[in-house]
C-alpha cells in the first residue's frame, strides 16, 4: 500500500510543461510516460502482489494439509488441538473436554506439533508463575 500511494505521489508531481511542446518544434513523446507507468506497476507486481500471493498458496496448502492432532489458532484467537477432520469443518478441543466446531478458514495459523502431555507440563508451568 505504502509503495503504491508513493508511487501514485510520483506520478501526480510529474509537471505538466513535460507535455508541452519543446522550443525546437518537437512534442514530447508520450510513450515515455507510458513506459514509466508500465514500469511502476511491473515493481509494484513484483514487491507486493507476488510475494502476497505466495504466502495465499502456503497458507491454503497448511489449511489443507491438517490432520487430527495439530494445534491451530483460529482468526478468533482460540487456541486448540485437532481432534477430528472433516470435509469443510474442523473439531477443535480448547481445552479439557471442551470442543468447538470450525470452519477450515477460520484457521488462521498451524502451529508446531506438541503432544497433549506436553501440553499439561506447560500448563502446569503457568500454574507455578502465578503463585
Amino acid at each position: 500500500m505504502k509503495l503504491f500511494l508513493l508511487f501514485s505521489i510520483l506520478l501526480l508531481t510529474q509537471p505538466v510543461w513535460a507535455f508541452a511542446p519543446s522550443p525546437g518544434g518537437q512534442g514530447s513523446d508520450p510513450t515515455h510516460f507510458l513506459l514509466m507507468i508500465l514500469m511502476f506497476f511491473a515493481i509494484f507486481y513484483f514487491i507486493v502482489i507476488r510475494p502476497q500471493q505466495r504466502e495465499q498458496r502456503q497458507h491454503q496448502e497448511r489449511i489443507n494439509n491438517v490432520k487430527k492432532g495439530d494445534r491451530v489458532v483460529t482468526s478468533g484467537g482460540i487456541h486448540g488441538e485437532i481432534k477430528a477432520v472433516k470435509e469443510k469443518t474442523l473439531v477443535v478441543e480448547i481445552a479439557d473436554g471442551v470442543k468447538i466446531t470450525v470452519n477450515r478458514q477460520a484457521v488462521s495459523a498451524v502451529l508446531e506439533n506438541t503432544s497433549s502431555k506436553g501440553r499439561a507440563e506447560d500448563n502446569s508451568d503457568d500454574d507455578e508463575e502465578g503463585n
